[in-house]
C-alpha cells in the first residue's frame, strides 16, 4: 500500500476529471462487508506538493495526487468514506487571499464525508468561517462547541450517520479548548464543553440509540500531552467507550499506522493521525463477517 502503487493507475494531473466515482450504494454485494475509512488533518491550506528541494517534505503532497489516491481507493472500494480532523485553513498564501473558499471547494471535489473544526479554521473569524461554508459540500461536525449564541448555530451539527451497504456508521467531532489559543474576538460566544464527557455522551447515543455499526470521532485535541489535565486522543480512547476509531489532529502527530488503546472497558480503541499538510492520507479498513464480527487496520499513506 504505497504511493507508487496508486499514482501507477492514474496521472495526477488528471486527478479532478471524472471525480464522481461510484456512488456508495453500489458496494459489492459479499458475505463480508469492507469499509474504508480515508481521513487527512492540518492540511493548512497546503494545495500544491512540496518542492524538489524541501527539506522535510521533498515533492510531497499535494491535493491533485491525494485526488488521484482517493478516487483509485474509492474505486477499489465504493464503500470509502473521507474526513478531515481540522485546520483546514491558515499556512499559505492561499487561504491569506481566497480565505478559505480555494479549500472547500477542493474538498468538495474530492467528495469529503465530515470535517471537524480546528481552532486555525477561527482565524478569520466566526464571519469568515460562516462566509465559506456555502463552498463545502460536505458536513462540518462538533459535538462540544456550542454555537448557540454565534453564527454558526444550525450550520455545524454534533454528529452525522453515514449508511454504507447496510452498515451504520456514526461521527462526531470534538475541538480543542479556545481560550488561551484564539483571539477572543474571533469566537465570540462560542463554548466550549468538556470533550470526554460530551464524547462519552454522544458515543453511547450513536450505539445504543442510533445502532451504529462503527462509531468514529473526528478530534482536534491533540494526540498526546504530558499534563494528566489536559485532554487528549489517548485519555480520550482510555476514558471512554464505544469509539471504534479517533481521527486526530492540531499537534501534527505522524503515526505509520494506528495507535492502539484499550478503553474503559478494555476495549480496543483506534488513535491514528497523519501528520500535517497533506504529505499523508490515513487510511482504515473495517471487515464485517457473517455474524457482524468486527475487524480492522490502518496505514498511513505518503501523498
Amino acid at each position: 500500500m504505497d504511493r507508487r502503487k496508486f499514482l501507477s493507475r492514474t496521472a495526477a494531473s488528471t486527478a479532478f476529471v471524472g471525480m464522481g466515482g461510484l456512488a456508495l450504494n453500489s458496494c459489492k454485494n459479499s458475505s463480508k462487508k469492507h469499509i474504508t475509512i480515508l481521513h487527512t488533518n492540518d492540511v493548512h491550506s497546503h494545495i500544491d506538493p512540496f518542492p524538489l528541494n524541501h527539506s522535510l517534505y521533498p515533492n510531497l503532497g499535494g491535493i491533485a495526487r491525494r485526488a488521484t489516491l482517493v478516487a483509485n481507493i474509492r474505486k477499489e472500494n465504493p464503500c470509502t468514506l473521507l474526513f478531515d480532523a481540522g485546520d483546514i485553513f491558515q499556512g499559505t498564501p492561499y487561504f491569506n487571499f481566497y480565505g478559505g473558499e480555494l479549500e472547500f471547494k477542493l474538498m468538495s471535489m474530492l467528495r469529503y464525508d465530515a470535517a471537524t473544526i480546528g481552532n486555525h479554521d477561527f482565524d478569520n473569524g466566526l464571519d469568515g468561517l460562516a462566509s465559506q461554508l456555502p463552498f463545502a459540500r460536505f458536513n462540518f461536525l462538533s459535538a462540544n462547541y456550542d454555537f448557540s449564541n454565534t453564527l454558526l448555530d444550525g450550520l455545524v451539527d454534533p454528529y452525522k450517520i453515514y449508511t454504507l451497504e447496510g452498515i451504520k456508521v456514526g461521527v462526531f467531532g470534538l475541538g480543542i479548548e479556545l481560550k488561551g489559543l484564539v483571539t477572543k474576538k474571533l469566537y465570540k460566544e462560542t463554548v466550549y464543553l468538556n470533550p470526554i464527557e460530551v464524547a462519552q455522551d454522544i458515543s453511547l447515543k450513536l450505539k445504543e440509540t442510533e445502532k451504529c455499526d462503527i462509531i468514529i470521532c473526528l478530534s482536534h485535541l491533540g494526540y498526546q500531552y504530558k499534563n494528566p489535565q489536559k485532554p487528549d486522543d489517548l485519555k480520550l480512547a482510555a476514558q471512554t467507550e464505544n469509539i471504534d476509531l479517533i481521527i486526530g489532529g492540531h499537534t501534527h502527530t505522524f503515526l505509520d499506522r494506528p495507535t492502539i488503546v484499550l478503553n474503559r472497558k478494555e476495549q480496543q480503541t483506534l488513535v491514528n493521525q497523519v501528520g500535517c499538510f497533506g504529505v499523508n492520507l490515513g487510511r482504515v479498513d473495517f471487515y464485517f463477517d457473517n455474524a457482524q464480527t468486527k475487524s480492522s487496520e490502518g496505514v498511513s499513506i505518503k501523498v
